[in-house]
């Protein structure tokens, strides 16, 4: 979409603001605040409204906000006192006062004619995220070792391209972009691509350090970057870390990044794609409200394009979360939905880890988490960075009673993706694991840090407090099971066996004692 006002053109799709032929620099957030102040300008546009949407709710200050509004002026060549462009409203928010006008794609080019009538893009054929990765940079004396500059982002598009819900270049249109990279702007008009993933190996002696830095080809942001560091003698161990480490950045960056573009849209103007990122971006908030506008988002989705695997695979990720936690007023609908959802993705694309994902915990809403077991290992065969996985994995070890397994999923969960959404429960399934190898010390740990770790939901806290009770940590007890009563007024011990189905009854029996013993009903009222 691209937007025109006094001489100005804002390209959303180029990730650009031009006067005339001139490309203007912003800085990505002054980009985003410009952006959203021009698709509303018929209206005032608040400072909590700002923040929501450009800052994705954050707690920020109103001098962050001011210095990106003075920033923006300063391009604009605008100023305070003048408000030409931007006006403030004192207490209340901003406006951009110029007339605004939509435009066609050829039009964008330069100011339209006095007789042009603007209208709106046609839709993207394809607003499946894209991305290309390059050949690395060598740095140092490579020796033997020259070869790993193209082999490591080899891989990465062999493991990427196993990947469903992102398009990925081939080697040999990638590769033909070596340094010295002039800028990405070229790479993005030639391959067409959203992303750009990009790296350098370092060889200096006996140490070696690999850098990764991922790129949005559209505004030339950076999305996210890591490094890793060790000796040459471990180059073999490194390129395998480096390859995992990538793989579950990009599942996790990616969706966030484009929920915040999306955002920053119009919601008429919003695709199929668009509407999945924003749902993950909810769903993964783990609380009432929100999975119910996830599973609003995920709706539309498939509303839009109802061959679209993924979004059925994430209607099933909502359905499974009202019916667990017991969201839904109708749980018998809520099981059915998060089973038919998640085949109907399995009947769109099989080969997809996240359906197969879904398709598997949907057995755990029955009770019986072992049948489930073969589609979450499914999952990570067919993508075996996949964290989310494992921890599932994990979980139906640890119903199944057996913490030695679980331990080892749960240790792949994390490594591979150390802020995943899920970290909350991969923490207290590690405690419910050592509970069940009588390890009470370390359940306890874990259980804690689970409960306290963002996300985290009544359950979860719920748990915290029984193996306290149960390790002889009255104080502490008390403590989770005021926290769980505050989270959720009816939780009860029915409800905490229901969404853990334990299988060994010994274990079950303490915990059963220890809620009691803290006053939990056995049904909620």
């Amino acid at each position: 979409m691209r937007y025109g006002f006094d001489g100005f053109i804002l390209d959303l799709d180029r990730g650009e603001l031009r006067c005339g032929v001139e490309v203007l620099q912003l800085e990505p957030m002054t980009f985003a605040v410009l952006s959203h102040l021009v698709q509303n300008a018929d209206r005032l546009v608040s400072k909590d409204e700002l923040i929501e949407k450009v800052w994705d709710g954050r707690f920020i200050s109103d001098a962050a906000v001011s210095t990106v509004i003075k920033s923006l002026r300063r391009v604009l060549g605008d100023d305070g006192k003048q408000q030409r462009y931007v006006r403030t409203v004192h207490g209340r928010g901003f406006r951009l006062v110029s007339e605004v006008r939509v435009y066609a794609p050829a039009e964008a080019a330069g100011p339209p004619a006095a007789d042009t009538v603007p209208v709106d893009d046609p839709p993207p054929a394809d607003p499946t995220p894209s991305i290309a990765v390059l050949p690395f940079t060598l740095v140092g004396s490579p020796d033997a070792f020259s070869a790993i500059a193209d082999a490591i982002p080899g891989e990465l598009i062999s493991t990427l391209s196993r990947l469903r819900w992102i398009k990925v270049i081939a080697r040999g249109s990638s590769f033909r972009f070596r340094a010295p990279i002039e800028n990405f702007e070229t790479i993005r008009a030639v391959l067409g691509v959203s992303y750009i993933l990009s790296g350098e190996i370092e060889m200096l002696g006996p140490s070696l350090g690999i850098t990764v830095e991922l790129v949005d080809a559209r505004s030339a942001q950076v999305i996210w970057g890591d490094r890793l560091s060790g000796r040459i003698d471990d180059v073999h161990d490194m390129r395998e870390a480096i390859v995992a480490l990538v793989i579950s950045a990009l599942e996790l960056h990616i969706p966030q990044h484009e929920a915040q573009l999306a955002r920053l849209r119009s919601p008429s103007d919003l695709d199929a794609w668009s509407f999945y990122h924003i749902g993950l971006q909810h769903a993964y908030r783990f609380n009432q409200a929100d999975n119910a506008r996830a599973s609003d988002c995920f709706k539309r989705a498939t509303e839009l394009d109802p061959y679209f695997a993924r979004a059925h695979a994430a209607r099933s990720f909502a359905s499974f979360q009202a019916a667990f936690l017991r969201y839904s007023a109708d749980d018998a609908r809520a099981v059915e939905d998060a089973r038919r959802h998640a085949e109907r993705s399995l009947e769109l694309d099989p080969m997809d880890p996240f359906a197969n994902f879904n398709f598997g915990r949907a057995h755990w809403l029955r009770g019986d988490p072992a049948a489930g077991q073969a589609w979450l290992e499914r999952s990570v065969s067919l993508s075996p960075s996949f964290a989310q996985g494992f921890y599932a994995h994990a979980w139906a070890d640890v119903m199944a009673g057996d913490g030695a397994a679980a331990l080892e999923n749960l240790g792949k969960s994390v490594r591979l993706s150390p802020l995943d959404p899920f970290l909350y429960a991969m923490m207290s399934a590690r405690g419910m694991a050592h509970f069940h190898m009588g390890d009470m010390e370390a359940a306890t740990l874990w259980a804690e840090r689970g409960a306290s770790t963002p996300g985290a939901h009544y359950l979860i806290s719920a748990f915290a407090a029984a193996i306290n009770e149960a390790a002889g940590n009255h104080a502490q007890a008390l403590y989770w099971t005021e926290k769980t009563m505050h989270r959720r007024q009816d939780a009860s011990i029915e409800a905490f066996f229901s969404a853990f189905p334990f299988r060994d009854e010994a274990r079950k029996k303490i915990l059963r004692e220890a809620l009691a013993a803290l006053g939990f009903p056995e049904n909620a009222s």
